[in-house]
């Protein structure tokens, strides 16, 4: 089914602990529409770049099924930049630069082509453009799966509140999760975000897993244990990504599917951090794919008896 992806096509420089880039492709449509293009190839992508930014990996996305009709490609400006370094553990970072530059005044445009997809992806951006897209929509998708950060709650929590309210899953990691309710309980601090108007909320713990909450029911997936990992940036919108595109493959939004989700979006947050920004998700195979999921497979199966 058809599928929605609006983010930053981007560029990152990227320091951890195992080494550092240049100047490398990024941004959170970048990882979600190459993720998902492993599951469906009816890809619609609404974005802004400088016509800085290469060519060949616009036909990267190309050859994967996306759409790029909605791609803004402004000439004579530059591409969003960002460049960060990762602290020894992987979870803490520190921003070193950010650059607008074509972000700062990006006005999305959903091409008529898109205005009646089934699954609308809406990655980290200001809350009011999150907002703008919603109401382009010219057919209520099947499903609206936003992700937000920390930032938008310092400086724009009404506006943030107000998308929220308008969408069917949300995803957040678990400092943005205590911050946005309040609660410092994950179980409680799920309830109070439901309330906001989301149907399901995923949690995401990074290293530590994720977790699936709707107002019954909670369902807790791990994180593969890697024996190399490189760079997480990135790896939260590969998860989106694969979250959504199986979804759209199965055309099936019932909460035991998105069980099934959590795992295939969590197989594809795993090659990410392989590697620097978004080398590992090209060129993927559909072994590839099926050996890791085998992976997780293997990592949460066991037998148990009651005596």
């Amino acid at each position: 089914m058809s599928l929605l992806v609006v983010g930053t096509v981007a560029f990152d420089a990227i320091e951890t602990p195992f080494g550092k880039t240049d100047k490398i492709v990024g941004g959170a449509a970048s990882y979600i529409s190459l993720a998902a293009s492993y599951y469906t190839r009816d890809i619609h992508l609404v974005s802004v770049v400088g016509d800085d930014f290469p060519q060949d990996f616009l036909n990267i996305l190309t050859d994967q099924g996306v759409d790029l009709a909605g791609l803004q490609i402004k000439k004579g400006e530059k591409s969003f930049f960002w460049a960060g370094r990762y602290h020894n553990d992987l979870n803490t970072r520190d921003t070193l630069d950010t650059q607008l530059n074509v972000l700062e005044n990006f006005d999305p445009i959903v091409p008529e082509s898109a205005r009646e997809v089934d699954f609308l992806m809406l990655g980290n951006l200001v809350p009011a453009i999150q907002q703008k897209v919603i109401s382009q929509m010219t057919k209520r998708p099947k499903l609206i799966v936003m992700d937000t950060m920390n930032f938008w709650m310092d400086i724009a929590m009404d506006d943030l509140k107000k998308t929220i309210s308008m969408v069917d899953v949300l995803t957040i990691n678990d400092s943005e999760a205590r911050q946005l309710s309040g609660e410092y309980s994950l179980v409680k601090a799920a309830q109070k975000v439901l309330a906001m108007g989301p149907k399901v909320l995923i949690i995401k713990k990074g290293e530590h897993g994720a977790l699936l909450f709707n107002k019954d029911e909670v369902f807790f997936a791990p994180a593969l244990p890697l024996e190399e990992v490189f760079d997480p940036t990135g790896a939260g919108d590969s998860f989106a990504g694969g979250f959504i595109g199986y979804l759209a493959q199965t055309k099936d939004i019932s909460f035991e599917n998105m069980k099934r989700a959590i795992i295939y979006a969590s197989a594809m947050a795993s090659f990410t951090v392989e590697k620097f920004g978004t080398e590992r998700l090209i060129g993927l195979s559909q072994q590839n794919i099926d050996d890791r999921l085998q992976e997780f497979i293997d990592l949460v199966q066991f037998d148990i008896s009651f005596a």
